[in-house]
């Protein structure tokens, strides 16, 4: 397929230390390649970054998996499921599977366009793959190249060339208009809400791609006939949210590799535009030849029906409500006594919790909580790391750390992992990062502001122990549990109703079952608490889908119901083996 295309080849020519440049290459004026960067590429790839080229014959999608420098296997079997196994996590669905996915989808997309349309795939990933060699023919036949083992990705510099009179503009338009999904075929409609969702979306691909190979162009063409008004309102509603996901670094999806399931636990429909005016972007500049970008969440109309609707967190609650209570009251005493000293509340606040206990989730209502209250004008959230602060050049914390200030205020600045600031090294710049924090927390004129430190309790309380000073900037602290298993069986039933699957009773008596065993497995340092349920059911939801592919159920119901067959047990992380005596 891909002999003689020009585009294709030159990308299949590169390897690590050369892609980067290539990629800069191709936004030369010289080259007649259309190149843009889209924050996410729905449904498939929401939680990562997509470069788009595309020339008058081809479309070649670049993803940037930026998930940290680890060991990674990868399983791409389609009857045992596509996923990456890591040493001390839970399996995730394999970020090449996802890619291949999305190629399938702009090639089906863009066929009325261009019938001799090429489409290929390449991940740049942080991971070190271990049985890349194995794959490679396997990626190669599904049109995708893989590129391993990069450093700092999320940091690369990369151009494009959004020049609107290229012909290979009218392609990316193309995937960003279409709905791109056929949710439907000979058995009846998928609900809309089935449809709605992203990993719906996927799982609803896999299990009916086997009548797309069967039913040839007739039954189709007969699909798209019945349901052509449909797909003309969901290309609407799908296209605007692309555009709203590359144009807004503030996406409420999946958030990160330590709070990636928190949003999950409540419901992002609650969202409303008119919070979003005066969010800042996500990019800030440490010196004019890094960029560093960082995550921006947008308030939350309805935070204390948000609030509410959390599984568990019953200590939380309490003290948020005594937050709010105390700021309304102050505001109504200003009113009753103007020019009264009043009681001036700090916000600051120390998150204690593991991955999957809901620290994200909550970081984003406390926000919208104190902006319904008065005491933030804005109520977003401005999510950083070590590596945000951390620069190349001498200055490049303090630029990185006043910049990011700037952008979270009127919100909540949400440090994570906030211990891995002060390194072991007297002269580790992490250190620099905290004396300017504390300079910034003894300014009493810095009110409309709520920093937030994040991390595992114990690291966290030794670097309040090593500091008293930073300590008693902080007099809010929240303790994130780990969530029982009766608590776990009722985030899966919310997870459930939203997908729409049902379980049988026998179905259910496993499914606790797997949970129990699990939960008493565990380890303290390594459990995923949400995450973990989230993990089981992904591969709960595969496994169900190749039994249905496999047998053909007649019953439309049996293609939501799952059996005792598909709950299907995923390894408990386990601590890494200690070297030495």
């Amino acid at each position: 397929m891909r002999k003689g295309n020009r585009l294709i080849n030159d990308f299949i020519l590169q390897y690590q230390d050369s892609i980067c440049r290539h990629m800069n290459a191709l936004a030369a004026v010289n080259y007649s390649v259309y190149s843009t960067r889209l924050r996410g590429l729905s449904p498939h790839l929401t939680d990562c970054d997509v470069y788009v080229y595309a020339d008058s014959a081809t479309v070649v999608l670049v993803c940037l998996d930026c998930c940290g420098n680890k060991d990674q296997t990868y399983n791409e079997s389609e009857v045992t499921g596509p996923f990456i196994y890591c040493e001390g996590e839970e399996p995730r669905v394999s970020m090449v599977w996802k890619l291949i996915q999305a190629v399938r989808q702009v090639k089906k997309c863009l066929k009325k366009h261009n019938d001799a349309i090429q489409v290929f795939g390449v991940l740049l990933t942080e991971a070190n793959i271990l049985n890349v060699i194995d794959l490679e023919k396997h990626w190669e036949s599904r049109d995708v190249m893989v590129l391993d083992n990069f450093r700092r990705l999320k940091y690369r510099n990369i151009r494009v060339n959004d020049d609107a009179n290229l012909p290979g503009r009218a392609y990316v338009n193309a995937i960003l208009d279409a709905a791109c999904n056929d949710s439907s075929d000979k058995h009846g409609k998928i609900s809309p809400k089935f449809r709605d969702t992203e990993f719906d979306k996927m799982l609803t691909e896999f299990i009916f791609s086997e009548y797309e190979k069967e039913s040839g162009n007739d039954s189709d063409n007969e699909s798209e006939d019945e349901e052509s008004e449909t797909a003309e309102e969901e290309t609407d509603e799908e296209a605007t949210d692309v555009e709203e996901t590359a144009e807004d670094a503030s996406s409420d999806e999946e958030v990160d590799d330590d709070d990636s399931d928190d949003d999950s636990l409540l419901d992002d429909d609650s969202d409303d535009d008119s919070n979003y005016v005066g969010i800042p972007d996500g990019m800030i500049y440490p010196n004019k030849d890094v960029q560093v970008e960082v995550e921006v969440l947008n308030p939350i109309a309805n935070p204390r029906e948000e609030l509410d609707k959390l599984v568990g967190c019953d200590n939380i609650k309490r003290r948020m409500d005594e937050l709010v209570a105390l700021t309304s009251y102050n505001k109504t005493m200003q009113e009753l006594f103007p020019g009264s000293r009043q009681h001036r509340v700090s916000l600051h606040s120390i998150f204690f919790g593991k991955p999957g206990t809901g620290k994200t989730t909550v970081c984003k209502i406390f926000g919208s909580l104190m902006r319904q209250a008065g005491a933030l004008t804005k109520g977003h959230v401005v999510m950083c790391d070590r590596g945000t602060f951390i620069g190349t050049l001498w200055g490049d914390e303090e630029r990185a750390l006043q910049q990011v200030l700037d952008k979270a205020y009127g919100g909540v600045l949400m440090i994570d992992e906030a211990y891995l600031l002060n390194g072991q090294h007297p002269h580790d710049p992490g250190k620099a990062v905290i004396q300017l924090l504390m300079k910034v927390l003894a300014d009493e004129k810095q009110r409309n502001i709520a920093i937030v430190l994040c991390g595992y309790k114990e690291p966290m309380m030794k670097l309040l122990d090593l500091n008293q000073g930073l300590a008693s900037r902080f007099p809010n602290r929240f303790e994130f549990k780990d969530f029982t298993v009766d608590e776990l069986m009722e985030i899966t039933r919310r997870r459930l109703k939203d997908y729409d699957f049902i379980l049988t009773d026998q179905a259910w008596q496993k499914y606790r079952s797997v949970i129990s065993q699990a939960y008493l497995a565990r380890n303290p340092e390594t459990w995923g608490n949400a995450r973990f349920v989230t993990n089981l059911l992904e591969r709960i939801y595969i496994q169900h889908a190749s039994r249905c592919v496999s047998q053909q159920p007649a019953d439309k119901l049996s293609w939501r119901t799952i059996t005792p067959d598909d709950i299907v047990p995923i390894e408990v992380p386990k601590p890494r083996a200690r070297i030495g005596f």
